[in-house]
């Protein structure tokens, strides 16, 4: 039987409806994607990209989480000028990092993108620092495979009760060492890669635990590659940043603020001067309506790595085209589906 080319699938199968049962059986055919709310794309499509955002969160705790606490389409509305005016100012693609059990709602995300013509990512996966705060009960008695499977389970089919599939992993810990629940989301993060191809994006409490997960990873049979090291800037110690660049994981400085931006420009720098732009992503960790404030609360706007940051870059020589390569073709090469093992 002749195989049938990604382009043809998702052109004749996909967007016809079809293709949304067959789609994770071609994940390792020789053209890779992204996954976005509305459907893959081509990863060279994703053009300028902020890799860590976030449109809405409630912090009140797994157990009482629930979509009857907020109004979707005040979120809606109360996000909708932030991401065009992200949109009017050269933003492409937009990944909302926020995990299950802890605000992600996928619906609201495929209406900003219908909306502004932005192409957004979500998630799968559990979020496990904040000392567990936000892992639902049902893990504690699952294993790390039960776990995947759930996961798993939203790419072949979809988010609850949409079609849109995640575009990512996103899973989070503590500081080093990592508690037992902390081990075993990493382990399903692992599976549910080997499974689907998804790139795992990890908040790590500092560099011991990045590192940690590493381990844990490679004692799965994954390659670093597959992990993003999510909030390195959290992490002093720079020499950490190098070891894990050499590692070819990617390290992610997205807390670039008003306050920030010295330091973020310092760790740059730093992998400037070690040859390590390459495996660099930066982003803001901004947005933020924060379920249970009066209309959100105060909604960080996405703008400083536009306004701020880049023209900083620019006056500390860093030229175009490393700033293409930070904001466009590394997330189109972390983010694109396709499974890494470690090489035998």
């Amino acid at each position: 039987m002749q195989r049938i080319s990604r382009k043809k699938f998702i052109t004749d199968s996909f967007l016809a409806g079809a293709g949304a049962f067959m789609l994770p059986r071609l994940i390792s055919e020789e053209k890779e994607m992204i996954m976005t709310v509305n459907g893959p794309i081509d990863p060279q499509k994703m053009g300028f990209t902020l890799t860590h955002e976030h449109v809405m969160a409630d912090f009140i705790g797994a157990e009482k989480f629930s979509k009857s606490r907020y109004n979707s389409d005040e979120v809606f509305e109360t996000s909708l000028p932030f991401i065009k005016d992200i949109k009017a100012k050269g933003v492409d693609t937009f990944i909302d990092c926020t995990p299950a059990y802890l605000g992600r709602d996928a619906a609201i995300l495929k209406r900003l993108s219908d909306a502004t013509g932005i192409n957004m990512l979500t998630t799968t996966g559990y979020y496990g620092a904040v000392n567990e705060k936000f892992v639902p009960k049902h893990a504690y008695g699952e294993s790390a495979q039960q776990l995947a499977d759930r996961w798993t389970n939203e790419w072949n089919k979809g988010i609850e009760d949409t079609s849109i599939k995640p575009g990512l992993i996103k899973t989070s810990t503590d500081k080093g060492p990592l508690t037992p629940m902390q081990r075993k989301l990493i382990q399903a993060a692992a599976i549910t890669h080997l499974s689907t191809g998804l790139t795992i994006a990890v908040h790590s409490g500092n560099g011991d635990a990045a590192f940690e997960q590493l381990e844990i990873l490679k004692e799965q049979g994954v390659s670093p590659s597959a992990r993003i090291w999510v909030h390195a800037q959290n992490e002093t110690n720079k020499e950490m940043h190098i070891r894990a660049g050499k590692l070819k994981t990617w390290v992610s400085f997205d807390g670039v603020n008003l306050d920030t931006l010295q330091t973020n420009l310092d760790h740059l720098k730093t992998m400037k001067e070690h040859n390590l732009l390459e495996q660099v992503l930066v982003s803001q960790d901004s947005g933020w309506y924060n379920v249970g404030d009066p209309k959100g609360g105060n909604f960080k706007p996405y703008t400083c790595v536009i306004t701020q940051f880049i023209p900083l870059l620019h006056e500390n020589g860093f030229t175009q085209n490393e700033i293409d390569l930070i904001f466009k073709k590394n997330p189109a090469k972390a983010f694109a589906i396709r499974v890494r093992k470690i090489a035998n």
